[in-house]
């Protein structure tokens, strides 16, 4: 034992305090520590730059939906149909995203009420692979599609995805062409289908079920696109719009119909379904 150990063990130190790792959080726009209490309270909103945060599953529920919402189960599908392997196993990464997350998938779907008004709300989570759009994702949402067909309500959808899955290759761009006919079932069925844009929202997400809500309804200063912008100014040789991608430009541009802040979001939905479908939930 070293003579510095002696002295230590010998005098009165009091006890090193255990302080919680996630007590503060920095903003991902203007870089300003915040406590992750206050962050969490102004729903994950700075207080300072107004930048809307990305919010998981949970969460999104919470803020959305009344008390007493029901969690649907998450379809199960196989999994790692071709035995895809980069830098790790597939399987591996999902058992590692599923450890990391409280569902099983990157979608998951809820049935409740908005002021009343009864729904079926999907929330994409990029907390789980980057929200990427897989074999789950598609059929989670046809099965939130489907419950909101049953239950006469509409369906909401919260996206958030970087694209498609490349681990499930072809298999994931043709959950493309499978969300797009919920969606047409949905229509058939007279039932609106309102889409929720959040930060991110691109590739074949943006390219399906994320561009055909019959209310396109985004939050503020959301990356909404297809290819990445670099792609796209090194395709067309010109430069770039400011904003461009972004919710105010869309929305400036005829694609989106709106773009809300997080804290008027549920009231605002809760005014679009009353438009739409003004019968309330018993």
């Amino acid at each position: 034992m070293s003579w510095i150990t002696r002295v230590r063990n010998a005098l009165p130190f009091t006890p090193k305090r255990d302080t919680p790792d996630n007590l503060w959080i920095r903003c991902p726009s203007c870089k300003e520590m915040l406590f992750t209490k206050d962050y969490e309270a102004n729903l994950s909103v700075c207080p300072l730059c107004d930048h809307h945060g990305r919010v998981k599953t949970d969460e999104r529920f919470g803020q959305l939906l009344d008390p007493g919402f029901t969690v649907l189960p998450t379809p199960r599908v196989k999994e790692d149909p071709l035995k895809f392997r980069d830098s790790r196993k597939y399987p591996d990464r999902l058992k590692a995203a599923r450890a990391a997350n409280p569902h099983p998938d990157a979608l998951t779907n809820a049935h409740g009420a908005v002021d009343g008004h009864a729904v079926v709300l999907g929330v994409q989570d990029f907390a789980f692979l980057g929200g990427s759009m897989g074999m789950a994702v598609g059929e989670a949402f046809v099965v939130g599609a489907e419950a909101a067909i049953r239950a006469k309500a509409p369906y909401v959808i919260c996206t958030a995805a970087g694209g498609a899955r490349m681990q499930e290759g072809i298999l994931s761009l043709m959950q493309m062409p499978k969300t797009t006919v919920a969606v047409r079932r949905l229509a058939r069925a007279g039932l609106p289908y309102i889409v929720i844009l959040t930060d991110p929202t691109t590739g074949g997400v943006t390219a399906s079920y994320a561009m055909l809500g019959d209310v396109q309804i985004a939050e503020p200063g959301c990356l909404i696109g297809f290819a990445g912008q670099r792609v796209i100014q090194d395709t067309i040789r010109e430069k770039l719009p400011e904003g461009f991608q972004r919710a105010e430009y869309l929305a400036e541009h005829g694609m989106v119909d709106m773009v809300v802040h997080r804290r008027d979001l549920k009231a605002t939905l809760a005014q679009v379904l009353g438009y739409l479908q003004p019968a309330k939930a018993a």
